[in-house]
């Protein structure tokens, strides 16, 4: 398929012209049809009476195939969870771990995807081992070095969160697989900008917060079930998750059994009328762009950013072999100055401090004219 560089989709969201947003890492905008439907769906509750018991299931299984396509899965392997550490719970709840086994995470990874796996771990006497951050930014040669035969969990991102570092995950699968390990994976930091594809790199378990690159609303995420976990035990036990829990006149005739697929591990309530249409409006839109088209755009302009980074101020970041191309992370030869980001956005540019690097984040929203203001107020900063 041949990627193309899109325009700026700037008319598309509410950001005035002198705001230079480049921190899609941190929250999204939502985009104008995003927001009239999020709309549209909480004016619904306004007249309870005019919804209907189908309409608690429609919305539900139309946001549960689009978002299959964007990881080529179909919609029995997807269930909608409120964020990525309620799919990460699931996950833990799930896996096997043995006294003596080990799980595997990143140094400095996030935190709601190392928490399940510390509390596990400690509630099976197994070890929590953390990948130290390789001083050359090739995660998947590290994470690779420490998969061995005592590794049960390898639980990852597909890129890091403080600077965008990028992770081989066909790779991972491979070694994983030949050790008998299961693979988790948190994409909020990059599903929606960078393409996945669950047949080819074949995670156990994928959880995505949908508030980042997904352009939807906070609250709202989902999780990917490898066919081989849909029968395990869900982390609640919820009645619409049951089986024939469409007719509500017979839920009090209590079901053993589950709806098909991933529909089990569903969160409770989680036909949310104000914030499935905004989900589905988010999707369509990220679908209509298209993620090939979405990365080649955000990493022409964060190739860009690096080299005049570099240039100007004598700035480093990951190699872009290294990084995923929609994520930049700016080093400081002493650090990140505490107040930058104060200063940036007193000058209306809005990046984000994470770790040791300053995250620049952009999205199509983005046009030139929020660069030359970044790099104008920048060095106003920096003085």
């Amino acid at each position: 398929m041949t990627t193309q560089i899109l325009p700026s989709q700037r008319a598309l969201f509410d950001i005035p012209d002198d705001i230079a947003y480049l921190n899609c890492a941190y929250m999204s905008p939502l985009a104008r049809p995003v927001v009239a439907a999020g709309e549209a769906g909480m004016a619904r509750k306004a007249r309870p009476w005019q919804v209907t018991p189908q309409d608690f299931f429609t919305d539900t299984e139309i946001v549960r195939g689009l978002f299959a396509r964007l990881v080529n899965a179909t919609a029995e392997d997807i269930a909608l969870v409120p964020a990525a550490s309620y799919g990460l719970a699931v996950a833990a709840h799930a896996l096997p771990l043995q006294a003596g086994q080990s799980v595997l995470t990143l140094a400095e990874q996030f935190p709601s995807n190392v928490y399940p796996w510390m509390e596990k771990a400690r509630a099976a006497n197994a070890a929590h081992m953390q990948v130290p951050r390789p001083a050359d930014d090739d995660w998947t040669a590290a994470v690779l070095a420490r998969i061995d035969a005592k590794t049960a969990i390898v639980a990852l991102p597909h890129c890091h969160w403080t600077d965008g570092g990028l992770l081989d995950l066909v790779a991972i699968r491979q070694a994983c697989r030949d050790v008998g390990a299961a693979l988790v994976i948190d994409a909020t930091q990059s599903l929606g900008a960078l393409p996945f594809d669950v047949q080819a790199i074949d995670p156990d378990f994928l959880a995505v917060g949908g508030y980042k690159w997904l352009m939807g609303p906070y609250s709202f995420g989902y999780l990917y079930v490898a066919r081989r976990w849909q029968q395990a035990m869900p982390f609640e036990q919820n009645w619409i998750a049951r089986r024939d829990s469409e007719n509500f006149a017979g839920l009090v005739d209590y079901k053993t059994d589950y709806q098909p697929g991933a529909r089990r591990f569903d969160v409770g309530e989680r036909s949310n009328f104000a914030l499935m249409p905004a989900a589905k409006a988010a999707l369509e839109l990220l679908l209509g762009w298209g993620v090939e088209n979405i990365q080649a755009t955000l990493a022409s302009r964060t190739a860009m950013i690096a080299s005049r980074a570099r240039e100007e101020f004598g700035l480093g970041s990951a190699p872009v072999q290294k990084r995923a191309g929609h994520f930049l992370g700016l080093r400081f030869k002493n650090g990140v100055p505490a107040d930058l980001p104060v200063r940036l956005a007193a000058g209306n540019v809005f990046v984000s401090v994470r770790g040791q690097s300053m995250r620049v984040t952009p999205h199509v929203y983005n046009t030139d004219d929020d660069v030359e203001r970044l790099f104008r107020v920048l060095k106003s900063a920096l003085g």
